[in-house]
């Protein structure tokens, strides 16, 4: 099977400069079924960052009604999708500070657009008060639950929103509520030590089984806790839009929570490396990208022009992009990938020529779309259409 697959993409790509990136749509298609199935009966807002091409992300929103929705990584990012083009209810996850793209947001939702922005403490209130001062604009905001798991000697979670307490996020919304031109529109809460942390890492079963009862333990709490906040905030007589949870790694775990109104999802829809080792997400491998074998420098080995392509987070080999297809090659561990050239051994280099493309995955989703202007798009075994990536159209956000 692996064989037919890297036949099938080595004759689409025939013809095609390498290096490149490519996304096999019919796989895609399949992740979005999945995805939908995960999520239940809940809305689903698509992180953006792990696509990173705007074609994908309406394509995503287009395949069905439960789509609704686009989770940004950052300001300037959100007035690009909304200015440029006209997507609308765009979630900011992370907070905001510079004035000016601010300004813009002001001016964007005069204009009728949906733009909410991500707040964690009165800091962030006042400074979006202050900046709208003199206007009409009224900033819609969500607030950034910290759902974090602490131990003595453990923390189990990310470092994300410093509301850690119901006491501290109920007078943060009180801040809100008594601030003029800030505006209480939705609850987040990202459960990363569940959605983000793989529980079936090939060779290491120890670790395997306490990440498990780790987030067994999480999933309880943070469905308490979710639900023991938004009551609170209930009974004061408030009701955000929505409650957004979830992500790829949690999206079962989140969508039974009757609080949660919608879920996100970003880096299912091409399956990426770091999911593989999920033992609850079974998607498919659907993005990759292609280098050329331009060296054989010794028997077992051949080298690719290019590569070096590592992911965000700790530094570690499972940050490294994995040779994919065709099967039966790895990184030289002394070399991995490198900024010009990437070697690969293994039985899979002996039947390979100068010339042949070597499909590799990256370890993270979005972020190959760094790399790339655009991305072939492959349906039924031929390129079908070429989307340009943010990088394509000239952007670099973060």
């Amino acid at each position: 099977m692996e064989d037919y697959q890297y036949q099938k993409y080595r004759a689409a790509l025939v013809g095609y400069s390498l290096p490149l990136a490519f996304l096999d749509l019919d796989r895609m298609e399949e992740n979005i079924g999945f995805i939908l199935k995960e999520a239940g009966k809940k809305r689903i807002r698509i992180a953006s960052k792990s696509i990173r091409c705007v074609p994908l992300i309406r394509h995503i929103l287009e395949s069905g009604d439960r789509f609704q929705g686009v989770m940004c990584f950052s300001v300037p990012e959100a007035l690009f999708l909304s200015e440029e083009h006209g997507l609308d209810d765009l979630l900011v996850a992370y907070p905001a500070w510079d004035a000016s793209s601010l300004m813009r947001v002001g001016g964007e939702l005069a204009s009728g657009k949906r733009i909410t922005l991500m707040v964690d403490c009165v800091e962030h209130v006042s400074r979006l008060d202050a900046i709208a001062q003199g206007t009409d604009w009224v900033f819609p905001v969500c607030i950034d639950m910290d759902l974090s798991v602490s131990w003595p000697g453990l923390h189990f979670g990310v470092r994300r929103s410093p509301l850690r307490s119901l006491e501290a996020f109920l007078e943060l919304a009180r801040f809100i509520g008594e601030s003029p031109r800030v505006e209480l529109e939705g609850v987040m809460g990202y459960e990363a030590q569940v959605a983000g942390v793989g529980d079936w890492v090939p060779g290491k079963p120890l670790r395997n089984g306490i990440v498990r009862l780790l987030k067994q333990h999480s999933i309880r709490r943070i469905a308490r806790q979710r639900r023991d906040w938004l009551k609170a905030l209930k009974d004061r007589g408030i009701k955000p839009r929505f409650v957004n949870g979830g992500g790829t790694g949690s999206l079962r775990e989140t969508a039974r929570e009757d609080i949660v109104t919608e879920v996100t999802a970003g880096s299912g829809f091409f399956t990426s490396v770091l999911f593989d080792h999920y033992r609850g997400f079974h998607g498919k491998p659907a993005a990759g990208f292609a280098l050329e074998v331009t060296r054989k420098p010794a028997s077992g080995i051949v080298t690719c022009a290019g590569g070096g392509y590592p992911a965000s987070g700790a530094a570690g080999r499972d940050r490294l992009p994995t040779p994919w297809l065709p099967e039966g090659l790895k990184l030289l561990p002394s070399e991995g990938a490198g900024e010009v050239q990437t070697p690969v051994c293994g039985s899979g280099a002996l039947n390979l020529d100068l010339g042949d493309p070597i499909l590799f995955r990256h370890a993270k989703a979005g972020e190959m779309c760094e790399r790339f202007h655009e991305i072939l798009i492959i349906s039924s075994g031929r390129v079908v259409d070429r989307y340009p990536t943010y990088r394509g159209e000239g952007k670099c956000f973060l």
